[in-house]
């Protein structure tokens, strides 16, 4: 039967990140037509009857079946059996904690499928490298949603420095950090695995290197144990990372999650950087929109991420935002690689779906330019290791101690 152009989608995890924008997002997508079938797979089964009492009007294919599985049971490879049942045009969204993209990503390429996975590609540059030659090898598309790419307050802070009004850089200050309810809560379970550092301010790192072209040239870490160790995890309080790029200028990212609860909202973020002919300064948090309700108290409110609107026709809801577009530019990339090299023999479909890859690579945060946040990250780490000793990279960005 010929493929009718809708994606089938299976998303790998269905923790916050999937339950606040990526299910939302295809599930809106599915209605317009761009999406097929929808299946998720999750350690818990508890999770995916989660997602059916938020989405009560949307199906989807659980692994395991909520129906007949018990709620709490783990089951880490359910992914597996879901990639076997996925149909040959569907693609994977990998969104589960970062130390275990890797496997996936590997899992679903040697399936033949294309992939979307949440921000870092991965944590260690050898890992980059792995995912980059089997993709290479097979044509597959692997796609890193590091959304902030699409927040504009960012896309115009590329545009003013590639049209030469900022000069060259001299240094940059990005802040991103959120509420304990983060390692304390949500992600209790795999927290001292990570930190705020890979785990947000990875996007401050790509942020800059997406706005000037810039690659690391050595890197400083710094990381506080303070109050979390005091809560039963031996996980950062939080953690800073300088950065000297190629050119010389420095970008100092400050990065924690034990924010307080009574925060007004859930991510204080902001960037300002400095350059020989002018300044970029942008609250991110702060998007002077704030409500103050009997319910919820007062909170900024950042309409540009992802929030849910009255659609303009009909009811029900509709779901805009960076965070929409970053996920859907992936499925976008990854259906027409399809729609184009659908009916031909495998030889030419690989080369042309090669050819495309090739031309995506320059815009998109493929392998090819992920592989910056992944270095930097990995470089923090060292760094703080080693007792906040310099870290250098060598030419493919492996972090070396300097």
């Amino acid at each position: 039967m010929a493929w009718d152009g809708k994606v089938p989608v299976l998303l790998i995890g269905g923790g916050m990140i999937s339950q606040d924008v990526i299910i939302p997002t295809l599930f809106q997508e599915q209605d317009r037509g761009v999406v097929g079938e929808v299946s998720i797979a999750s350690r818990r089964a508890s999770t995916l009857s989660k997602v059916r009492e938020l989405f009560p009007d949307y199906t989807f294919r659980g692994y395991p079946d909520p129906d007949t599985t018990d709620p709490e049971a783990s089951f880490p490879d359910s992914y597996r059996a879901a990639l076997d049942d996925l149909d040959p045009h569907g693609v994977v969204m990998v969104a589960t904690p970062d130390h275990l993209h890797t496997e996936m990503i590997l899992a679903a390429i040697e399936r033949g499928h294309h992939v979307v996975v949440q921000k870092p590609l991965c944590l260690k540059v050898s890992d980059v490298y792995t995912i980059l030659t089997a993709a290479e090898n097979k044509g597959i598309y692997v796609y890193t949603d590091y959304h902030k790419r699409h927040d504009r307050a960012i896309r115009a802070a590329q545009r003013y420095y590639r049209q030469g009004h900022l000069g060259e850089m001299l240094h940059g200050h990005a802040w991103i950090e959120e509420r304990r309810e983060m390692p304390l809560d949500i992600f209790s379970l795999w927290a001292e695995e990570s930190s705020p550092f890979e785990y947000i301010g990875v996007h401050y790192a790509d942020a800059y290197y997406f706005i000037t072209g810039l690659k690391p040239k050595r890197v400083w870490g710094y990381g506080q144990k303070k109050f979390l160790p005091t809560q039963g995890q031996d996980a950062y309080d939080a953690v800073q990372g300088v950065i000297e790029w190629a050119d010389g200028s420095v970008l100092w990212v400050q990065t924690s999650w034990v924010c307080a609860e009574a925060n007004s909202a859930l991510t204080n973020q902001g960037m300002q950087l400095s350059g020989t002919q002018g300044e970029y300064w942008a609250d991110h948090k702060d998007r002077k929109l704030h409500f103050v309700t009997q319910d919820k108290g007062f909170e900024h409110f950042n309409p540009n991420f992802f929030k849910h609107y009255d659609p303009w026709d009909g009811e029900g809801t509709e779901y805009v935002g960076y965070g929409y577009d970053s996920v859907m530019q992936g499925v976008h990339d990854a259906r027409r690689i399809l729609r184009e090299t659908e009916g031909m023999d495998a030889d030419r479909a690989l080369q042309a779906r090669r050819d495309m890859l090739a031309e995506f690579a320059k815009s998109r945060p493929l392998p090819q330019q992920a592989v910056v946040g992944t270095a930097i990250a990995e470089a923090v780490r060292l760094s703080i290791d080693h007792n906040n000793r310099a870290v250098a990279f060598d030419e493919l960005l492996y972090p070396v101690l300097a």
